[in-house]
């Protein structure tokens, strides 16, 4: 890939992100400026906590089994795009997707 490509994907990305953060950070000025309660503004601490917490999981399976799907491609040896190489990592992320669900659906993934 040029750098020349890169360069505003990248000022894209950081820009989102910014705009993203200055949201959030306003978001929680006004919470606590509105006198809300405390076990208010606790559990919606924690709540923003625990999702950053099934991101970081979900992230984790979905790019592990891409891995995996990246290594059955290069074990079978093929080279250029075919359906079959889509498949797999389609498949691979599929599969990343609902071992999460699982994952989170019972429950497993709230221990610290």
């Amino acid at each position: 890939m040029n750098s020349g490509n890169l360069i505003p994907i990248v000022l894209f990305v950081c820009i989102t992100y910014a705009i993203k953060a200055v949201i959030d950070a306003r978001m929680r000025s006004k919470l606590i400026a509105s006198n809300g309660s405390s076990d208010m503004i606790r559990a919606l601490v924690q709540n923003e906590e625990q999702q950053n917490r099934y991101a970081s999981l979900r992230w984790g399976i979905v790019l592990t089994s891409l891995a995996i799907g990246f290594g059955l491609i290069e074990w079978f040896g093929w080279d250029e795009i075919t359906p079959g190489a889509v498949a797999v990592l389609l498949g691979a992320t599929g599969v990343g997707n609902l071992a999460f669900y699982s994952i989170a659906r019972n429950g497993n993934a709230t221990q610290p």
